[in-house]
Formats: structure tokens, C-alpha cells, sequence
């Protein structure tokens, strides 16, 4: 593979950096590749493309890559059409999503749970005697993921290793975070020349402790608290856990994670959202609570097929199957964003008090300890080249790949794109 051609001489000089900044990439045409490598982009322990990347890598920084959010009212409808970029969607259909937002003042909570949890690592990283910054960036709002790229190259910074905010594989929560990089690369010339950036990306975390814990104590307490509140409930026939993640099209599910691995129906993604909820409901004392896996926040046309059943056709089921009592866990989600406050705290706790049952909803990680301090570990592994063996995975699907497989996690609709950390396409 030849080295991509990215843009000018000139593009990494500050002026383009500046004028990068600010907004949302365009599409890149092709990844920068070193000569040899099938992976683009990667450091060099990575180029290879092997499953685990076991040799040790001094990383210069950490990118923490966040999906961003409208920050006031006038940020809205900008920002929706940053997310829905070339779907050709009118603003007026924007506007039907964008109550949601309006209805907490134009703000969405996640860019303020990302700065905490860029704190909370810089405090753990400090903890632990680790001279690693973090670095911050959106792929949909400011800061945007140009604008971390430009500060890493001001900062002398060529080799970082992402964190995506985001545990399970699908294109949406996984590929398209690498094609962003990609994007970001070749918006701001950084990916070339003397200095070129790299960027490796931690692996998908769904079943690493520090992820599963939170809901583990999640289940528990909001089992007990249910308990404590309807006298004589009974867990085994009267309460169920509803594991709640997004609702992705039915199609990008099935191409979600590597095809050799068969997952069957709804891909990696739901595979792995229901090996971790098993997990769940075993290490919270509850294997004997029924549950299952829902969706929510779907979207697009009613043709298209979405995995289902959404949460609120689902809590409307469980009066007729004796149910008195649901646990909400928000399983798919890291923090308290606009999904979770809207269609779970809002929609989905209206839609069981409507239908006479007991509810809760348990917390999602955010910053929670465990959270926190497993997603340096994930750095760590990277760091020390941990080997495969010593890496901690709650289900028997992981430990994940730290380079994402051939085809992996294609967008039906779009095709491959240019990615990194992963092999092409």
C-alpha cells in the first residue's frame, strides 16, 4: 500500500491548522499509509494488523473522542445537521428531533459529562505517576476531533492511542469514530509528513470490568430499592430488567463485528449485548429475575427494518405477563446523554407509570471509579503491549480486537470508507 496523498506541500502548515478549527471535517478520500502497512494511519506495532498488539508502544497523548452536543438553543439545528451530514435531511425534519434538545434549553449534557470524564482520567492517569494528556474531541460538535489533531501537533504529539465513547461494535459506535479520525487527518494535513500523527484506538470495552461493574451495582441497588418500595413483590415472577441500548438498522447490525465470527441475527452488536447483560444479571445476585435486551431512539424511514422491540412496546407487554415492576438499565450508553434523559427518563418511566408498574432506572458508568479507572488500563494494555492471555474480558466474545478486522462494521447504506485503526477496508 503507497502512502496516500492527503492534500499540498503546505497542508500542515498553521494557517490550515486554524482554519480546520471550528467545524466538522469533510469526508476524507483516502488515509495516509506507511509503505508496507495494511493498517492506515497506525503506529508502527500496529501496521501489521494483528489481532493484539502485544509490543509496547510510547504513546505521546490520549484522544478522548466524544460524539459532542449542542451547547444553546442556536446550536441545534447546526449540530443535527453535523450528525445527519449527507443524508440530505431537510432542517424541518430536524426539527422533530430537536425538541428533545429544546426542551432542556438547546444543551445536551454530554459535552459537560465528557469534560468531567476528561478530568476524572487526568486524575486517575496522576494517581497512578502516568505522563499521559488527554486530548478532546467531538465528531459532531466543538471541540471538534480538527481541532485536537491541531492541538497535538502544536504540542509535538505523533503517536495517540484513542478512547471512543462508545463499548460495543456496530458502524455507528465503532467504525464511524475511525472514519472521523481519518477525516480529522486529512482536514488538518496532520496525518503526513515530518511529524505525521498516528492514532491507534483501544479496544472495545463491552465486557471489560471496569465497563460492566456500574451496571452490575446498577441492577442490584435498583432491584432492592424496588423491593423496599412494593411490599410483597416477588423478583422471580414480578419484576423484569430491561437492558436498554440505540436501535441501529437492522442491515448494519448484521455486518456489525468480523462475518467469520457468526454472530447470527443483529450481528456483534446484539451478541454482545447480551453476553454482557447475562453477566450482569448473574454478578448482581438476580439470575433468578427475568429480562431482556430492548432498543430505543430509533430512527429513519418505517420501511426500514431497526432491531427491535423498542423499550416502550416492550413495558407495555409486562402487565399481561404479571409483571409489577421494571428495572431500566441503559446498558449501550457510557453517561447520562440526551438518549438516556429523554427517551428512558422521559419516555420510557411515563410509558410504566401509564401502565401501573414500579420503576427505576439505574445509572450509566460516567464517572464512575471502576469506569474510569478500566479505561486507563485499556490505555495500559496498549502501553505495555499486555499479552492477550492477561487481559481482562467478563464474556467469552472478548477480549476484543485492538485492530479492527477486514470489513468490519460496513455502512450498508455508504459503503467502506476511509478508516484507521483498523484493516482496510
Amino acid at each position: 500500500m503507497v502512502a496516500a496523498n492527503l492534500g499540498s506541500t503546505g497542508s500542515d502548515t498553521p494557517e490550515r491548522a486554524a482554519a480546520a478549527r471550528g467545524r466538522k471535517p469533510a469526508p476524507a478520500a483516502s488515509a495516509p499509509c506507511a509503505p508496507g502497512a495494511i493498517v492506515p494511519g497506525a503506529t508502527p506495532a500496529a501496521q501489521s494488523g494483528a489481532e493484539h498488539v502485544v509490543e509496547p508502544v510510547a504513546y505521546d497523548a490520549i484522544l478522548l473522542a466524544g460524539f459532542g452536543g449542542p451547547e444553546g438553543q442556536d446550536d441545534v439545528i447546526p449540530f443535527l445537521r453535523n450528525v445527519t451530514s449527507g443524508r440530505g435531511i431537510p432542517d424541518e425534519r430536524l426539527e422533530e428531533v430537536a425538541h428533545h434538545y429544546r426542551h432542556f434549553g438547546g444543551t445536551s449534557p454530554i459535552n459537560a459529562q465528557n469534560r468531567a470524564l476528561k478530568a476524572a482520567l487526568e486524575a486517575e492517569l496522576a494517581g497512578r505517576g502516568i505522563d499521559l494528556p488527554v486530548l478532546w474531541g467531538n465528531r459532531n460538535w466543538d471541540p471538534y476531533l480538527n481541532d485536537a489533531l491541531a492541538e497535538a501537533k502544536q504540542r509535538g504529539f505523533t503517536k495517540l492511542i484513542a478512547i471512543a465513547t462508545s463499548a460495543y461494535s456496530s458502524y455507528s459506535s465503532c467504525r464511524q469514530y475511525r472514519e472521523d479520525f481519518a477525516d480529522a487527518l486529512a482536514d488538518t494535513g496532520t496525518g503526513e509528513g515530518d511529524g505525521a500523527i498516528q492514532i491507534d484506538k483501544v479496544r472495545q470495552f463491552f465486557d471489560h470490568p471496569g465497563f460492566v461493574q456500574p451496571f452490575i451495582e446498577g441492577v442490584r441497588d435498583g432491584i432492592a430499592q424496588l423491593e423496599a418500595s412494593v411490599p410483597g413483590l416477588d423478583r422471580t415472577t414480578e419484576v423484569e430488567v430491561l437492558f436498554a441500548t440505540h436501535s441501529i438498522p437492522s442491515t448494519d447490525a448484521a455486518k456489525s463485528g468480523p462475518a467469520e465470527r457468526g454472530f447470527g441475527e443483529g450481528g456483534a452488536y446484539a451478541a454482545q449485548h447480551r453476553a454482557v447483560a447475562e453477566v450482569v444479571m448473574r454478578d448482581a445476585g438476580a439470575s433468578d429475575v427475568p429480562w431482556q435486551l430492548v432498543y430505543q431512539s430509533r430512527s429513519g424511514p418505517p420501511s426500514m427494518p431497526w432491531l427491535e422491540p423498542d423499550i416502550n412496546d416492550a413495558i407495555e407487554e409486562l402487565p399481561a405477563a404479571g409483571r409489577k415492576a421494571v428495572v431500566i438499565v441503559p446498558l449501550g450508553f457510557v453517561s447520562d446523554h440526551m438518549e438516556v434523559l429523554w427517551d428512558l427518563d422521559n419516555e420510557a418511566l411515563e410509558t410504566a407509570g401509564e401502565h401501573g408498574l414500579a420503576a427505576v432506572r439505574v445509572p450509566t458508568p460516567g464517572t464512575h471509579p471502576a469506569y474510569v479507572a478500566g479505561l486507563v488500563d485499556l490505555v495500559l494494555e496498549r502501553v505495555q503491549g499486555t499479552p492477550t492471555a492477561d487481559r481482562p474480558a467478563m464474556t467469552d466474545l472478548g477480549p476484543w480486537y485492538d485492530v479492527c478486522r477486514p470489513g468490519c462494521c460496513e455502512n450498508v447504506r455508504l459503503g467502506f470508507r476511509p478508516a484507521l485503526a483498523g484493516i482496510a477496508p
